[in-house]
């Protein structure tokens, strides 16, 4: 009992630090959006150039879309449907965020300067499954450290047996950024034409409208 109110003690503790470190993120960032469980983070690339499997090289100075998981989402979900549905759940409605924002960086006009989504994460085995993001190394030794820290302790947060799970597949649970461009988003996820109809052009209309209004720049 004990335990468990110590646990949501520190997940408590830890989505206060979520909402300072989101108010930190517009002063690095240009905008951030939000699809369902993702935050977009619109912001510059910073560091040596990423080559794509499509031969799409991201350049310092090139805009990206950062990726990060509503964690508040999250945790709503372990509490919820417990911590295996919560991960089915995530990379669900993660591949749902993906499509969503695939659509919008051709008729947003704040993010048709997007060239590529990026992220950094421990769990890409099951989220990005069948997605089409490519894995590269964090080439950087201080933020491979960093974010192995960083999300080996946010884990503990929201895991319920995260402690017991980081210890016995620390091997497994290195960082490693994920990256898909622009256009190898649009030809996975692009909607042919026999399959648009009024209906859903009206979807897509009030999904820009949304976006407009949850969009904080």
């Amino acid at each position: 009992m004990t335990a468990s109110l110590m646990q949501t003690s520190l997940q408590s503790l830890w989505m206060m630090w979520e909402h300072v470190f989101e108010f930190l993120n517009r002063f690095r960032s240009e905008s951030v959006y939000r699809y369902g469980i993702c935050k977009l983070v619109v912001r510059q690339h910073h560091g040596n150039s990423i080559t794509c499997q499509d031969g799409r090289r991201i350049l310092a100075g090139d805009w990206v879309g950062e990726l990060h998981l509503d964690n508040r989402q999250v945790l709503k979900l372990t509490r919820t449907v417990g911590a295996d549905r919560a991960g089915l759940s995530t990379a669900r409605l993660f591949r749902i965020a993906i499509k969503q924002i695939s659509q919008e960086l051709d008729s947003n006009p704040e993010l048709v300067k997007v060239q590529a989504l990026t992220g950094i994460t421990l769990l890409h085995r099951g989220i990005i499954h069948g997605i089409g993001f490519e894995q590269h190394p964090i080439e950087s030794k201080w933020q491979q450290r960093f974010y192995a820290i960083y999300l080996r302790f946010l884990l503990r947060m929201l895991h319920p047996e995260g402690k017991q799970r980081v210890g016995h597949s620390i091997e497994k649970l290195s960082p490693i950024m994920i990256v898909i461009s622009k256009q190898s988003l649009k030809e996975r996820f692009t909607v042919r034409k026999k399959d648009s109809n009024p209906s859903s052009l009206d979807g897509n209309q009030d999904l820009r409208d949304q976006r407009k209004k949850e969009a904080v720049s």
